[in-house]
């Protein structure tokens, strides 16, 4: 069963497109930020079902994705974490996940944790 959204299509497209406007200026305000986050983290669950790996962008959200084996409990065996302006740079095209690693902005562990594959995603 895919995952329920919470976050309308439509009203999610429009905030990713916003923060992708406004970020280059820095003057991107929380709720827009909170909203294209958590569309995105919708957004991949909804390409990549399963729940193997899970994407942490504190303090907005986080998703379990990817097939593969099951976490159900405690600290999962594969998680990537990172910083909502990262995410969405990566979301978006303006970052490329080898750059967002290398430079450290990426908190990448354990298998399946390699998301260049699924990113920038189709919005």
């Amino acid at each position: 069963m895919p995952p329920r959204r919470r976050i309308p299509v439509a009203a999610g497209r429009e905030a990713v497109a916003q923060w992708s406007a406004l970020s280059a200026a820095g003057d991107v305000e929380r709720g827009l930020t909170a909203t294209a986050v958590r569309f995105s983290l919708e957004e991949l669950a909804a390409i990549a079902p399963g729940r193997s790996l899970e994407v942490r962008v504190p303090p907005f959200g986080a998703v379990q994705c990817i097939e593969g084996s099951v976490h159900r409990r405690g600290t999962p065996p594969a998680v990537v974490e990172m910083a909502p302006d990262v995410w969405l740079g990566l979301v978006t095209g303006a970052v490329r996940w080898d750059d967002a690693v290398a430079a450290g902005s990426v908190d990448a562990s354990g298998e399946r944790s390699d998301l260049s594959d699924l990113l920038p995603l189709a919005l």
